[in-house]
């Protein structure tokens, strides 16, 4: 059932949501008309100055550690209302070839990247519940679909997030709570700057639209994915890359 028009505001937590594709999201889902919580681990100085541009409320946790999100929740709850839209956005890289990877590269990018999102999700889906209402966004990769060279650790918690949000997408549907995979492909955000030109040529020659995509683009999807009326799609995984991988 398609919820009436609310008069309280929807609280929705993005996590790394104060930079790239995390601050559109941000942005998008405050114009939408949600209470945003966007969160933050480094760059204090920027989430700052973000938070005072947009007027979206900014928290610093790490989201790997499950208390330090139990802490933030309770915050959030008590000060804001129950989260009831959750994107998981927050995610790390520590490429290298798997004959060089350490252990601790592959820990830290699988605790950040889906260890995190199991967190966030174990906490907040008993609110939706009671709510009767759940909106999860995990975002993915276009490198978690196809795999990358280097990236064992990534493509590995990226392809992990889309196995999360089949399973949790059956738990979750008679309580009318949805659980969507965005996997961007490449965008034009800050994560593309170490980036040599050439390279970045080539990948642009394989993406059949010709250009990169850009962070606005990723979050129109999130705002269309955790609407109230979206609530007839779940467990489905949306490429948001240009034509680059057809699955």
């Amino acid at each position: 059932m398609i919820s009436a028009e609310r008069q309280t505001p929807r609280v929705a937590l993005v996590t790394g949501g104060t930079r790239g594709i995390g601050a559109a999201v941000s942005r998008a889902l405050r114009d939408a008309g949600r209470r945003v919580v966007a969160t933050y681990t480094a760059r204090r100085d920027e989430a700052r100055a973000f938070e005072s541009a947009t007027g979206i409320r900014t928290m610093a946790f790490d989201a790997g550690d499950f208390a330090a999100c139990e802490d933030a929740l309770a915050r959030i709850a008590a000060e804001d209302g129950p989260v009831t839209i959750l994107v998981n956005n927050a995610g790390i890289t520590r490429d290298s070839t798997i004959g060089k990877m350490t252990r601790a590269a592959w820990d830290a990018v699988i605790d950040t990247n889906l260890g995190a999102a199991f967190n966030l999700c174990r906490l907040t889906m008993p609110a939706m519940r009671t709510e009767g209402f759940g909106r999860i966004i995990n975002m993915a990769s276009i490198n978690g679909q196809t795999g990358q060279f280097g990236q064992a650790n990534y493509a590995a918690s990226k392809a992990g997030l889309q196995g999360l949000t089949r399973a949790l997408a059956l738990e979750g549907a008679r309580h009318n709570i949805t659980v969507n995979t965005l996997a961007p492909g490449y965008i034009d955000t800050a994560m593309l700057d170490t980036v040599p030109p050439q390279i970045l040529a080539d990948i642009v020659g394989r993406i059949p639209v010709g250009r990169l995509g850009t962070a606005d683009e990723v979050a129109r999807c999130v705002t269309f994915l955790t609407a109230e009326e979206s609530g007839f799609i779940t467990g489905s995984t949306l490429s948001v890359n240009g034509g680059q991988h057809m699955a």
